[in-house]
């Protein structure tokens, strides 16, 4: 299983449903009240995908995306968020390689997609 993750500022509702539309198929995702977890599912090349949002990460402001399955839309995170801020035209973030859960996350610089350009900067 491969998954994808980013961070979107101040989701709007329906905004990942709007874009995510554009890329796979069945997507089965109410996004319309996104104040607490949502979890939907898509088809991608014909393989099941399950989208999931967490809101409330990192300080509240972000809602975390993760799109899990055997083939996946965008190769990388960043990929992913690239996508994303062009559809949302919101702030957008995502880890920088290939961290994994457990390891240790010393200064660890995150990209951020916004309308500065693309950086790579610490979250704070």
């Amino acid at each position: 299983m491969q998954d994808l993750e980013i961070y979107v500022r101040d989701l709007e509702a329906g905004a990942v449903s709007a874009w995510l539309e554009n890329h796979v198929d069945e997507l089965a995702l109410d996004d319309g009240d996104v104040s607490s977890v949502v979890k939907g599912s898509a088809l991608y090349e014909g393989v099941r995908l399950r989208v999931s949002l967490y809101p409330g990460a990192f300080g509240k402001r972000f809602t975390s995306l993760v799109i899990e399955g055997e083939k996946l839309p965008w190769n990388a995170d960043l990929d992913c968020a690239r996508s994303a801020w062009r559809a949302m035209d919101t702030e957008i973030r995502c880890s920088p390689g290939e961290w994994q859960e457990g390891q240790p996350v010393e200064e660890e610089k995150w990209w951020r997609l916004d309308h500065r350009g693309e950086q790579q900067v610490v979250w704070n």
